[in-house]
């Protein structure tokens, strides 16, 4: 197998990068990607997602990168692995999907060849929209003269010990053949081992509920945890004396945002208007975990008007943390920048440190932010921890204490600390 197919990797993200270090191990491997810079980057064995080491970059000699999509035109088995995020009214945004399936059937699709998808999508999205943009830029025909499948990602950014190849990879194809080709392909890398399913359609439904069931669990802690510090009772001690039952599922508060979980129920919801079917529960949760920000923003202020601490431009906040989740440097659809929005409307001057954020400045959305390097001592009215990352466990909440003046308000989204100077959790 390892000298009859040749594999192309259609975006280099979280997801991309890992599985082509992982198949160029059996397979002669290409990863392509739009962006100069990441391919400049990678070729020098710098990761800036920190998913893979300097080592797997470099000593692997079936595996080479390249921001040509002409250069793909020798392989035979392609893998798209490109983002689907949401637009503005939280609508699927395709334009990335259908992007590079044009690029691939107008460039590089043959007879015989096998495309696969890993993008989270809605039920039907594959076979729907993107086999037919590869029949029509190729003048081919689906399981004809070339076949389809769907392998979704599972891939959990800055998670060390979850790695591709320990996560079960489920399957599926276009036909049978497809499926055992794919299947072949996967299970050649992947120790825990691959998981067939029938239909493709199937598999991408399987793919958005993971996601949609984590959303609305988390949804109901987070409402829980508002319910208590209203009753004023700790939450986490609730949690934890729950959490001695056998079947008690054990999640936890906070900012629900990144490219998975704070997008996946949007793409179920989408297509369950097809079918004339409005999901309650579903879009509930989302409405929840995306009122957290306000209701955060809100106990800052009422603790600043508690303290006496004056509300106005000369006001300092210091957000700490500002990716979408711990021990990771990603900041796509980051709750943070929601929170820090409206403290900037209020017209607080706000800081952003964030060590896993090695850029000056980012942009998220629309809007640009500057990330300063190492806050100054005694010069914040609030503190606000919005991201438990490991690194500000190693610094400690004493030396982090410090960055705040006197009479300041500290807040601790994710109840990263224990001290009696914190003046609020979620």
């Amino acid at each position: 197998m390892e000298s009859k197919y040749k594999i192309g990797i259609v975006g280099l993200g979280y997801v991309g990068l890992p599985l082509a270090i992982s198949l160029s191990k059996k397979f002669k491997t290409i990863g392509y990607d739009i962006n100069k810079l990441r391919i400049s980057n990678l070729i020098k064995g710098e990761d800036y997602t920190n998913e893979v080491t300097k080592e797997e970059l470099r000593s692997n000699v079936e595996l080479s990168f390249t921001n040509k999509i002409t250069d793909l035109k020798k392989c035979n088995f392609f893998i798209i692995t490109v983002p689907t995020p949401v637009d503005t009214y939280n609508n699927p945004d395709l334009n990335p999907l259908i992007k590079a399936s044009e690029e691939v059937s107008k460039y590089c699709l043959k007879k015989n060849d096998v495309v696969v998808y890993e993008s989270t999508v809605f039920p039907g999205a594959t076979e729907e929209i993107c086999a037919p943009i590869l029949e029509r830029f190729s003048k081919l025909k689906l399981n004809k003269d070339f076949m389809v499948g769907y392998s979704p990602e599972r891939i959990n950014p800055g998670d060390k010990d979850r790695k591709l190849e320990s996560i079960i990879k489920i399957v599926s194809g276009s036909n049978k053949k497809a499926l055992s080709i794919i299947d072949k392909i996967y299970s050649s890398v992947i120790e825990a081992g691959t998981y067939k399913v029938d239909l493709i359609k199937e598999a991408e439904a399987a793919k958005v509920i993971e996601n949609t069931q984590r959303d609305i669990n988390i949804a109901l802690f987070n409402e829980l945890a508002i319910l208590f510090r209203k009753m004023n009772l700790n939450s986490k001690n609730i949690f934890d004396a729950a959490a001695t039952k056998w079947n008690f599922l054990r999640f936890y508060p906070g900012l629900v945002g990144g490219h998975c979980i704070g997008v996946d129920p949007y793409y179920l919801t989408h297509k369950a208007k097809e079918f004339n079917f409005h999901p309650g529960l579903i879009l509930a949760g989302r409405k929840i975990n995306d009122f957290i920000p306000s209701h955060i923003f809100s106990e800052v202020i009422n603790l600043f008007i508690k303290k006496k601490i004056p509300i106005n431009k000369s006001s300092k906040i210091l957000i700490l943390g500002a990716t979408f989740k711990e021990n990771c440097p990603d900041c796509r659809n980051s709750k943070v920048f929601d929170i820090i929005n409206l403290l900037n409307n209020v017209g607080f001057r706000v800081d952003i440190y964030d060590p896993l954020i090695k850029e000056s400045s980012i942009i998220c959305g629309t809007k640009k932010y500057k990330i300063i390097k190492k806050p100054l001592k005694n010069n914040y009215d609030s503190l606000i921890i919005c991201v438990n990352h490991n690194i500000f466990q190693d610094i400690g909440f004493l030396k982090i204490k410090t960055f705040a003046k006197k009479r300041a308000v500290i807040y601790d989204v994710k109840r990263s600390f224990n001290s009696r100077s914190i003046d609020g959790q979620l």
